[in-house]
């Protein structure tokens, strides 16, 4: 049996230009199960002992002067592409990304806060009805305890916390954040999603609000007007004002209604001598505050008769449409999607 035929004849094989298929067959043809070199094997069996040693030693010699080859040709191919590409072009510019309008305002009011130490902190968005309402004073009959005021999960009742409910307002985290620390001083603000079946101009089923808490010795009413005075001055511009006008919620008391001073008409109510048509009286509604009800307070483990606190609540979105120069008329474009929109932040 004479080697050198077959070596010969793969040579001239592979002295062709072949491809990558065209090399993968050329392998099976030669190396496969049903192969050439299978074949040359299988014809040791008629041979002498003597014989069958030499050419067996020559096969081995050509499979491994095939696989040599194979794999230097595979090495060195390069397949053909499609794409043209001039590697002296200057690169395509990649349009970066950016922050949502709302993770800005976040990170904003985190930083004013910080200044005057109070604890960023976020609590749960999927809240028992005893924090979210019990705790802060608000009864089994209050109209917040609707279904059509709050979301309610589809879960068993606890027999001490009540039902569980998506977070309706970051008010819960007052008494948690109580139970947390045991002991006055607290200085918390509270930064999270809430949840309310409301969807219209002003109002979207998901938001965000940010909850101030300070309780300590001696904290009364001008400790509150002084805070949000500097969150104010600090967040909207030196020239905005605000007031603290009574209202009635359940966990504070005294209560208030914050307002702002109109960016448009400087709170004056008139503009282009006409009435203001963004706020129609010089004054735009913040968001609410008071002193921490003692039942509150009571409820986080906290004596009433020894310390005392004041709490408020933002919306974060109202609070970043309240910036001068936005002119942003409807809530929800917040959550449409619109890089047009979202890509001016």
């Amino acid at each position: 049996m004479d080697i050198s035929d077959y070596k010969q004849r793969f040579d001239q094989r592979i002295k062709q230009k072949l491809s990558k298929s065209e090399l993968e067959a050329l392998k099976v043809e030669y190396l496969g199960r049903k192969g050439i070199i299978r074949q040359l094997f299988s014809t040791l069996a008629g041979l002498s002992s003597l014989d069958k040693k030499k050419v067996g030693q020559q096969i081995n010699e050509f499979k491994f002067y095939i696989e040599q080859k194979l794999s230097e040709l595979n090495s060195k191919l390069v397949e053909p592409t499609q794409e043209f590409f001039d590697p002296s072009l200057p690169k395509i510019k990649i349009k970066k990304g950016s922050l949502h309008p709302i993770t800005y305002a976040v990170e904003e009011i985190s930083s004013i806060f910080s200044k005057i130490s109070f604890v960023r902190m976020s609590y749960n968005e999927v809240e028992w009805e005893f924090y979210s309402f019990s705790a802060l004073n608000i009864p089994a009959d209050h109209p917040a305890r609707d279904d059509v005021e709050t979301f309610f999960l589809d879960y068993p009742e606890d027999k001490k916390y009540g039902h569980l409910i998506l977070s309706p307002h970051t008010s819960s985290g007052q008494v948690r954040e109580m139970l947390r620390l045991k002991q006055p001083p607290v200085r918390m603000i509270n930064i999270a999603k809430c949840y309310r079946p409301n969807w219209d101009t002003t109002h979207t089923p998901m938001f965000h609000q940010f909850e101030g808490l300070c309780i300590d010795k001696g904290i009364n009413i001008t400790h509150l007007k002084g805070t949000i005075d500097y969150f104010v001055k600090q967040y909207f511009g030196e020239n905005r004002q605000i007031r603290l006008r009574p209202y009635d919620f359940r966990f504070t008391e005294p209560s208030f209604e914050i307002d702002i001073s109109c960016a448009v008409c400087s709170g004056t109510g008139i503009y282009n001598e006409e009435k203001c048509r963004v706020c129609k009286s010089g004054w735009l509604e913040l968001g609410g505050s008071g002193m921490v009800h003692p039942y509150v307070l009571r409820s986080g483990g906290i004596d009433p008769d020894i310390y005392s606190g004041w709490a408020f609540g933002f919306g974060i979105e109202r609070v970043f449409l309240m910036k001068e120069g936005l002119q942003v008329d409807d809530l929800r474009v917040f959550y449409s999607g619109d890089l047009r929109f979202l890509s001016e932040f």
